[in-house]
């Protein structure tokens, strides 16, 4: 995955990069998307995954706790599944635009298997907020040591 801009028109519709759209199309023809719990930007998923989702939240938490209804309403309560057409385009809702705080254009940022789309300049503020953080940490992968053949 990639980060890429698109442009937004005066009806909500944005391409989904192209190499988006052949994961994507692979397991599905459409993408769910909801508001970010930590950021003003959408998050976007397949459908399988946002069942791995719900799956891993009803395995780790009490099923009937506050903290488990309020992080499903929040999440499942608000995500809307996005057919895509035949140029790969879909309709972000009023709410998520808003949230987003997208007007003209949206930046798709790739991250593994799922995928967020920012207001550009957000995203160049949240990129270089990031680069700072991970060039303070310098934070290190944890290897597994190969085994002798």
């Amino acid at each position: 995955m990639d980060t890429i801009v698109n442009k937004v028109d005066a009806k909500g519709r944005v391409s989904l990069p192209s190499d988006y759209r052949s994961i994507i199309k692979e397991l599905s023809t459409e993408i769910v998307c909801y508001r970010s719990l930590t950021a003003p930007c959408i998050e976007g998923c397949t459908e399988e995954l946002l069942d791995k989702l719900a799956a891993d939240i009803e395995n780790s938490m009490d099923f009937f706790s506050q903290e488990q209804d309020d992080l499903t309403n929040l999440i499942f309560g608000d995500a809307k599944r996005f057919p895509f057409d035949s140029t790969g385009r879909i309709v972000l809702t009023e709410k998520l635009l808003k949230h987003a705080q997208i007007t003209d254009a949206a930046v798709f940022v790739g991250k593994g298997r799922k995928f967020q789309i920012w207001n550009p300049e957000n995203w160049e503020k949240e990129e270089a907020r990031i680069r700072a953080e991970v060039l303070k940490n310098r934070p290190q992968l944890n290897r597994q040591p190969q085994e002798a053949k």
